[in-house]
């Protein structure tokens, strides 16, 4: 009967120990470490500043928390005081009394003198937030659903325009369940790129929603709104990877809108701006070129898994609302004006956004792809020449 006891006994404890090992091992899979220019672990307080105004925030930050700190400890302890020292049980009664002239004015003046304190305080950094005169370098951050665009307009690396959408392979990591890397859902396909050392003014609107350029590390903050202009600015001191994301509720992937900024020195930044725009030219698309059916679908192919495939998915099949472009009406339509207006004006107030950001050629090359991908053998193309007519 012992033997068979100690038996059970050492079958559980190795299905313990194999247990706690398993969870252990699972543990030291998932962990992550602190991420440079980004969130740390277990962080608790405001990241590193890199700019001076981040560096105002975290003091002001610091000395309104000592400052309430005070107020709560004088407050309550006066409170508690009275309560203990002039209860019933040690034979106090209560006053009987109205009115106190000087209670009234204490209690007015006092909070007003502290309001107008940490005003003071504040003032300065405020209006130092708002000042994005003489900058150095200006950028117009287009947010869209859900991806950010930028476009360089003055300063060195003027005419540079792209799209900054998350690292596919960020999407299938989160698809499948298996996050990885400490910078899991903040990585970019194409970050935006900075000299540090310079004045960076960052206009601000969007495409279809509401959004909000956000990077803790500069102290930066700046809704992103339909048909309206609004602007911010940083400096940062340093060179490096800085993260941030969209901090503005703004549909179902608005946890995959992340925003990466990589601060260069001057001399590597010059030499980024001038990778660039030789890229850019060698991209550049004659909108009255025509290209056969097989050209049109491999770019297609391209300009779908970048932009299309997160929501109508790889197979075209769509999830949810999102309706499948397999065997959809529109997309097998003859009439292929249609199709085009879909993406240049957008359906279902922003539910499929407008593309417009989006060349005359990758347009073309993205509907032929789609009309000719899956089931759909039309055999249509769609040539440049023709969204170009259908955009004026």
């Amino acid at each position: 009967m012992m033997t068979m006891k100690l038996s059970t006994w050492s079958r559980r404890a190795a299905q313990g120990l194999w247990t706690a090992g398993a969870l252990l091992s699972a543990q030291a899979a998932l962990a992550v470490n602190s991420l440079p220019g980004g969130p740390a672990v277990n962080q608790v307080n405001l990241g590193p500043p890199v700019t001076r105004i981040a560096s105002d925030i975290q003091w002001l930050h610091n000395i309104m928390l000592v400052v309430c700190l005070l107020i709560f400890v004088g407050v309550f302890g006066v409170m508690f005081y009275s309560i203990l020292k002039h209860r019933k049980s040690l034979g106090h009664k209560s006053a009987n009394f109205h009115e106190s002239v000087v209670v009234e004015i204490a209690w007015t003046v006092v909070p007003l003198l502290i309001v107008i304190g940490m005003g003071a305080m504040a003032t300065r950094t405020v209006v130092a937030m708002k000042d994005t005169s003489n900058a150095d370098l200006t950028i117009k951050a287009t947010g869209y659903q859900w991806k950010w665009g930028y476009d360089y307009l003055r300063g060195e690396g003027e005419g540079i325009a792209f799209l900054s959408s998350l690292d596919p392979k960020q999407r299938a990591m989160s698809d499948a369940g298996k996050p990885e890397g400490d910078d899991y859902l903040l990585r970019v396909d194409n970050p935006l790129v900075v000299p540090v050392d310079k004045k960076v003014r960052i206009i601000t609107t969007a495409n279809d929603v509401i959004h909000a350029w956000m990077v803790p590390a500069f102290g930066v903050k700046q809704d992103a709104i339909p048909g309206f202009v609004r602007d911010t600015w940083f400096r940062a001191d340093k060179t490096g990877d800085f993260y941030g994301q969209c901090a503005e509720l703004c549909g179902k992937e608005h946890a995959y809108m992340p925003i990466h900024v990589k601060v260069l020195s001057h001399a590597d930044y010059s030499a980024w701006v001038a990778a660039k725009q030789k890229e850019m030219a060698a991209l550049a698309d004659d909108p009255s070129k025509v290209w056969t059916l097989a050209d049109l679908e491999a770019r297609g192919a391209k300009v779908y898994a970048d932009n299309c495939a997160a929501c109508h998915q790889a197979s075209g099949k769509g999830a949810g609302p999102i309706k499948a472009l397999d065997g959809s009406p529109i997309v097998l339509d003859a009439d292929k004006l249609k199709q085009i207006n879909v993406l240049l004006q957008g359906v279902n107030n922003g539910a499929m956004p407008a593309w417009r950001q989006l060349s005359d050629t990758e347009l073309a090359a993205v509907i032929t792809f789609t009309k000719n991908q899956w089931g759909n053998k039309t055999g249509q193309l769609v040539q440049p020449a023709e969204v170009a007519a259908a955009r004026k």
